[in-house]
């Protein structure tokens, strides 16, 4: 019975472990925050997209059947094909906000200037020709309802379509124009009557297709050959009347080995700005995530040959020449050696106000490089490199670089006797300064890429630590030129305007 009553006890402890590790909350390693001001510029930059987008696009054929009385015949099948937007203007636009659910659209009194084939049969005659349309009265009101799936993609779905055409006027062309513009203006009820069905249709169709490239967004992507970087959204947006915040999971993993670091990421808040279109919010969990994963990954361990410290090291800093000649000397005359930077455990990460540090705790390895024996270690010591963070942003990519701030050594009791401690500082000291943050800046400067879909650019950009975080405050810049589309990879390449308007034309 107590054999029993311990296994159900332990069972019970179990299932309360894997309730509460479920139900654990997850917060974000990066956060990104669109305000009204991006809102606003994204009409501007959303009504020259679209404006160039129906000027390329390819339209569905627009086909339909009437039986006209004024011709006493049966009926008439008419077909409008190669549909050309010529000119499009939207020039009462509005987005906003609506909380907890999406983005609101209202488009009024848009106007367009269209040029088509089209083609006609009855009973009695059938007929080809050319023709102009001219739509006024455009309207559309809509929400752009936005989420996440299971795999952290984005998703947008389309609620409450409405969309018409108040007016169109008809202009034919060919040998029985004339004809035809006489009885235009029933013909232009039944195109207006099924063009109105279809405009729902096509803007749905538009938003299912540019759902199939936020799929193929790399979520998990690479970022060297050592790491990759998870952006995949950790919940669905958070909306409210002023902004809009995506929480990104941001958090690095060895190449080989996609689990978490073993400490979790904590809650930060983004201050209540709203001066710049874009704010992004970088967590010190971030950092830190990326610190374990390239310790993991062996990617903080440096070996600098004879060779490459004389070619590197000399050439960057007067007088060391003679402090490492000086270290040859005194160990093993003449005998080629070589400096090993191991690092010891992950760099620690510690963001304040104004303040982004990175103390690496590593040791410090002096080998002999014979020829013909296996490297033999001449001394061996413990250091940590307090070394400061500076920040930038170039293109698309958050570009770190470190400057050593601090230098402290722990020499082995034995050795304290017979070498000066201060001395061997500054050598060591020297190159770290000069050997290895050198090589660690010049990986750094590839960067880490910033979430932002394709031909839109940061400007006006700036970067502010605070406690726990760093906040990215910028605008942004759309190019309008889509002469190339994108393979979609990343961020960085997601196509906005995407497929072919697949409407269902009437029958033939």
């Amino acid at each position: 019975m107590c054999t029993k009553m311990v296994q159900v006890l332990w069972g019970c402890f179990l299932l309360w472990n894997l309730y509460i590790s479920s139900a654990q909350t997850i917060y974000p390693g990066i956060k990104a925050r669109a305000t009204r001001r991006a809102l606003d510029y994204g009409i501007q930059a959303g009504v020259a997209m679209i404006e160039q987008m129906v000027k390329e696009r390819s339209i569905p054929d627009l086909k339909g059947s009437e039986s006209p009385e004024f011709l006493k015949i049966d009926y008439m099948n008419y077909k409008l094909i190669n549909i050309k937007i010529n000119a499009f203007s939207l020039p009462n636009t509005s987005l906003a906000f609506v909380p907890g659910v999406g983005i609101r659209a209202l488009i009024k009194h848009g106007t367009a200037n269209i040029s088509t084939d089209w083609e006609i049969k009855s009973p009695l005659f059938q007929d080809t020709g050319g023709a102009n349309l001219l739509l006024s009265g455009v309207y559309f009101t809509g929400i752009v309802v936005l989420a996440r799936n299971d795999f952290g993609h984005p998703i947008l779905k389309l609620q409450d379509c409405n969309a018409q055409v108040s007016h169109n006027d008809i202009s034919f062309s060919g040998e029985l124009s004339v004809l035809y513009n006489s009885f235009a203006e029933p013909m232009e009820k039944a195109i207006l009557k099924n063009l109105n069905k279809m405009l729902c249709p096509i803007i749905t169709s538009e938003v299912e297709a540019l759902n199939a490239n936020l799929s193929m967004l790399e979520v998990l992507r690479s970022i060297d050959n050592y790491t990759l970087l998870d952006y995949s959204l950790i919940s669905s947006p958070e909306i409210t009347e002023n902004y809009i915040d995506l929480n990104l999971k941001g958090v690095f993993y060895p190449l080989e080995n996609l689990t978490d670091p073993p400490f979790s990421s904590v809650p930060f808040v983004l201050p209540e700005h709203s001066d710049s279109m874009i704010y992004i919010g970088i967590s010190e969990y971030f950092f830190k995530s990326a610190s374990y994963a390239y310790f993991t990954a062996g990617a903080f361990n440096v070996t600098l040959t004879t060779e490459k410290i004389f070619n590197h090291l000399i050439r960057n800093s007067q007088g060391l020449g003679n402090m490492l000649s000086w270290i040859a000397e005194l160990y093993i005359l003449s005998q080629p050696f070589m400096v090993q930077v191991l690092a010891r455990e992950p760099p620690v990460v510690n963001l304040l106000p104004g303040n982004f540090t990175l103390d690496i705790p590593a040791s410090f390895v002096i080998l002999t490089q014979s020829k013909n024996s296996t490297a033999e270690t001449i001394i061996s010591m413990d250091f940590v490199a307090s070394t400061n963070v500076a920040l930038a942003i170039l293109g698309q990519r958050l570009i770190c670089s470190l400057s050593l701030d601090r230098f402290r050594l722990s020499l082995p009791e034995s050795l304290r006797s017979h070498i000066e401690v201060l001395r061997f500082e500054n050598i060591l000291s020297s190159i770290l300064h000069f050997g290895v943050l050198p090589l660690a800046n010049a990986k750094l400067q590839q960067g880490f890429p910033l979430p932002n879909p394709h031909k839109i650019s940061l400007v006006n950009s700036d970067i502010e630590v605070l406690e726990g975080f760093l906040l990215i405050s910028t605008d942004l810049k759309y190019k309008t030129s889509l002469k190339q589309q994108p393979s979609f990879h990343g961020w960085e390449a997601l196509n906005l305007i995407s497929g072919q308007w697949r409407g269902k034309p009437a029958p033939w």
